[in-house]
């Protein structure tokens, strides 16, 4: 009986793609390697002893004894460099057609009948935004109004922000899914976000209640695990982002460190199957916010909660550690960047695998190894 652990450092890219150019980033893009140089080093002993530093490097580091673990770099085949294109691949899926954006709002059709959705209340914003930065700014109108906060960014996104005390988070939630109905081509955006935030003028946060609401994915892996009896236990934003497809339990998490707990948990009481787990921080409050020593502290804080999670595996058991996309601190503006993402492959052999294509690697390797338990793979 085997399990196996997939943990993806939301937006822990490892250098720009050869294609980045086309995506609008530049070709020095490197979100965990940036952040490194940028801070002068981390410590990350563990991570480094799992391969990280030599995917770094190409395999040029000098460490004494090679990495414990396989590692490779993954070059992302689908067209895109967000959440949903990365996590898709994983399990099987390449986006070949990129999902539409609106780097000047969404038209007029689209917000008229948002606004019918929204209880007549027409959204304020209606533009690209840090979401950090749009609540800031126009929280106070949207208290006084009670109108929703609508905003997007270089991704395929409809984001709606509410106070939770002018806006319920049933309605805000209820708002969101009659969106996602509502978006069909070509509006087809790959994820409507509900963004809920509490605070006061000037000191307004966002919550842990957030809700990803995104397209139903064609048919993959998830799919025909669960088909075939292995459980398949989400942990943070997974289920959403597959529509709970092909999952068999799942439970949200408030930041990393609950999402590192909540894994150990599971494999404590899992004999059998695959526990997938989203690291949201990196990305949400660190690579957006371009929070270099932020980014750095959570590298830190993931590495030594690692030592725990490896010390819970028993032979047979798989632990793949990888990234959807990157979203480099020290690169301008707020956007994701294009690049390719680690691969650091624990249970199963040593050694540099180099450059692979496509993060359906990922999805392969959890295949090979819980196929064994049964008979449909």
């Amino acid at each position: 009986m085997s399990r196996a652990v997939i943990l993806v450092m939301d937006s822990g890219g490892v250098g720009a793609l050869p294609d980045a150019s086309a995506f609008g980033d530049a070709p020095g893009a490197n979100t965990i390697g940036n952040t490194i140089r940028a801070l002068g080093g981390l410590h990350l002993p563990t991570l480094d002893r799992l391969g990280l530093a030599a995917v770094l490097t190409h395999g040029n580091q000098n460490q004494g004894d090679r990495p414990d673990a396989r590692y490779a770099r993954l070059e992302e085949r689908s067209q895109g460099k967000d959440t949903i294109t990365g996590h898709w691949e994983m399990m099987g899926i390449v986006t070949q057609v990129p999902f539409p954006t609106y780097p000047h709002g969404f038209p007029a059709d689209v917000i008229e009948r948002f606004t019918a959705i929204a209880d007549g209340r027409a959204p304020l914003g209606n533009q690209t935004a840090s979401g950090t930065e749009i609540i800031q700014r126009l929280g106070e109108e949207h208290q006084r109004t009670g109108r929703p906060i609508l905003y997007t960014s270089a991704d395929s996104v409809f984001q709606v922000a509410c106070h939770e005390q002018t806006v319920p988070l049933e309605t805000l939630y209820r708002w969101c899914e009659a969106a996602r109905a509502m978006l069909t081509p070509p509006h087809n955006v790959n994820r409507v976000i509900a963004r809920p935030f509490l605070g006061e003028p000037g000191r307004y946060y966002r919550t842990a209640n957030r809700r990803d609401y995104a397209l139903e994915p064609p048919p993959m892996l998830l799919d025909e695990l669960s088909a075939g009896g292995v459980k398949v236990h989400a942990i943070g934003k997974i289920s959403d982002i597959y529509c709970g497809r092909g999952v068999t339990s799942s439970e949200r998490t408030a930041d990393n460190l609950e999402g590192m707990e909540r894994t150990r948990q599971a494999l404590a009481r899992m004999d059998h199957g695959l526990i997938f787990t989203n690291l949201n921080d990196f990305d949400s409050k660190y690579g957006h916010r371009r929070d270099v020593r932020g980014y750095g502290r959570a590298l830190e804080q993931l590495d030594a909660a690692l030592e725990g999670l490896l010390a819970d595996l028993q032979e047979g058991d798989r632990l793949l550690i990888t990234a959807d996309h990157g979203c480099d601190p020290t690169a301008p503006g707020t956007d994701h960047t294009r690049e390719y993402v680690p691969l650091l492959d624990y249970g199963r052999g040593r050694g540099d695998a180099g450059v692979l294509e496509g993060l359906g690697v990922v999805g392969e390797i959890v295949k090979s190894t819980l196929a064994p338990g049964f008979a449909t793979l």
